[in-house]
């Protein structure tokens, strides 16, 4: 029986020349309605022929993994990275060959990658919790089938984040 860890989730852009491997399970499955995420929603869809990195509600899927958990495991020469703002470390990777948005990278800060649900294709862990749904766009209900929380600061959020952070540390 594989351990836990063993487990491996591919990510594919639409087109199948970029691929991402996630090994074991993501620190947290979350849906993003911050200001930054939707424009860069925004600005993948204007690309051609890209598929939206946007859920039904306007919010941004993401499964977050330890960056020692996920590697571009093909095509990573047809990675590109853009910022919304030139100063911010954050890059979103798109791959060229289909304009397809695979993951977030929030540079040296943050242990982790956000990698965009819609590129996995089948069964994911169910989603956890909403963040930053203040800035939901106009006129949106959010369901209350998990927690919908108006920023970052959530209890099991952080906790999720720091507890994946120290086996990290420890090189687990």
């Amino acid at each position: 029986m594989p351990e836990k860890n063993d487990v491996i989730r591919t990510a594919t852009c639409a087109c199948g020349q970029v691929e991402l491997e996630g090994r074991g399970p993501p620190i947290i499955h979350v849906e993003c309605f911050c200001d930054d995420c939707q424009e860069g929603g925004r600005r993948i869809e204007a690309l051609p022929n890209a598929p939206s990195p946007r859920g039904p509600l306007g919010g941004t899927d993401f499964l977050l993994y330890r960056k020692d958990r996920l590697r571009v495991s093909r095509g990573e020469s047809l990675l590109s990275g853009f910022k919304l703002k030139d100063a911010s470390e954050t890059r979103r990777l798109v791959a060229t060959c289909c304009n397809s948005g695979m993951f977030m990278d929030m540079g040296s800060g943050p242990h982790w990658y956000s990698v965009y649900r819609n590129r996995f294709p089948g069964e994911v862990p169910p989603l956890e919790l909403r963040t930053c749904t203040r800035y939901k766009p106009a006129g949106v209900q959010l369901p209350n089938d998990v927690p919908n929380h108006s920023s970052f600061l959530s209890v099991r959020f952080m906790t999720k984040l720091f507890l994946a952070w120290i086996p990290m540390l420890l090189k687990r």
